[in-house]
């Protein structure tokens, strides 16, 4: 009996004391999570400190490399192709025979030119004789001074008919020499758009399945180029005489070329907000064709360094205007009104409103507010190198 009652009462504090236990972690757990609940309540942030702009702004942009001159060439005759001489990438000189065109009506209407002049020459000499006679009768007083008068009168009407005919000729020669197609200046041959027996008619090429004509030949100047680059307007100030541009094409992807700046275009086109750049670029080996994708690189001095640099995820788009969220020495958020200049993918010039003792939240979240605390948290190696890049190298 009293062994049961020694049993029963151990068996009393062993669950007693479990329930102890229970209670005791039940507590512990329900302090951790209030803790925790209060602590995730408290967003995380990363902030960054202004910088000074640098010194040198650099950027990259996409271009298209042109020929130095380029001549599509099109037909002034309609006939067919008797023979084309050069293909594509056959260089040329100015004046060589690209392709011939057989123009039987041509021929034919050259001839009828011909006969119209042999008409009129010989109508003319006519009116010259008869003029002669006329006036000689005149000094007898044989005829009247009005019939002098009329003869003379058709000798200049045949003389204008046979200048008229003598232009038609003319302008036959000249067709006639456009039946050979000819380059209208030493280049390379970019284009052949023709073939033996085509039929290409007066100002256009051969027709197509869709009716359009294309030009016969295209000829390119080569042994130097044009670079075109489109530059934004944030940062056309630095388009001025001695620029040079680094250029970097995929076929020659270890080599760089230069361009040294020709001229831009004095406005900006509305789409884009850019404003067309021209650069020119020696080519007198023929490394670099028409048409080429460049990789521009353009670099040039900072007419703002002065002015503070921010990364671009730290602006805050409001109502207000735009805005910074920065952190005080008690951890609390204050949005700040600024000014911005240039701005770029991963950085942003601030004109005013922010100071080099300032922190600024690094892409604060959409919902944080005025006065909430918040906790500097230090981000992940890489994250701010990453999201505050600058725009240029500071030398």
């Amino acid at each position: 009996m009293a062994s049961r009652k020694i049993i029963l009462g151990a068996g009393i504090c062993a669950i007693s004391l479990y329930a102890g236990y229970l209670v005791v972690a039940r507590v512990h757990a329900t302090t951790e999570l209030h803790a925790e609940t209060n602590n995730s309540a408290i967003p995380d942030v990363a902030v960054v400190s202004p910088r000074h702009a640098a010194k040198k702004v650099s950027l990259t942009l996409p271009g298209t490399i042109d020929a130095w001159y380029q001549a599509p060439i099109y037909p002034q005759v309609s006939g067919y192709v008797k023979m084309w001489y050069k293909d594509y990438g056959a260089g040329v000189k100015a004046g060589d025979v690209l392709a011939e065109i057989n123009a039987p009506s041509l021929d034919a209407e050259y001839a009828q030119a011909k006969a119209d002049y042999a008409a009129a020459q010989a109508k003319y000499n006519l009116a010259v004789v008869t003029a002669n006679r006329w006036q000689a009768m005149g000094k007898s007083q044989s005829v009247s001074g009005q019939a002098v008068s009329v003869s003379l009168a058709n000798m200049k009407s045949e003389q204008a008919t046979l200048e008229a005919a003598q232009h038609n000729v003319d302008r036959f020669e000249a067709l006639e020499k456009f039946k050979q197609i000819v380059a209208p200046f030493d280049g390379v041959v970019t284009a052949r758009n023709v073939s033996v027996g085509d039929y290409v008619h007066n100002g256009g090429g051969n027709l197509n399945a869709t009716g359009s004509a294309s030009e016969l030949f295209t000829v390119a100047d080569v042994h130097k180029l044009r670079l075109f680059v489109s530059v934004p307007e944030v940062f056309s100030y630095i388009l001025q005489p001695g620029l040079k541009a680094q250029i970097s094409v995929p076929q020659f992807p270890d080599k760089k070329f230069t361009a040294q700046f020709l001229t831009v275009a004095r406005g900006y086109d509305p789409n884009t907000r850019t404003a067309v750049t021209e650069f020119v670029m020696d080519n007198d080996q023929h490394q670099l064709w028409p048409g080429t994708f460049a990789s521009v690189d353009l670099t040039a001095s900072n007419t703002n360094a002065n002015l503070y640099e921010i990364p671009s995820g730290a602006l805050v788009f409001m109502e207000k205007g735009m805005q910074v969220a920065t952190v005080d020495t008690q951890n609390h958020v204050h949005y700040k009104n600024i000014s911005v200049g240039r701005m770029a993918d991963s950085a942003t010039e601030v004109n005013s409103g922010i100071g080099p003792d300032d922190h600024i939240i690094n892409n604060p979240p959409a919902d944080l507010l005025e006065g909430e605390e918040v906790h500097v948290v230090q981000p992940e190696k890489g994250y701010l190198a990453s999201n505050n890049s600058e725009g240029g190298d500071d030398e």
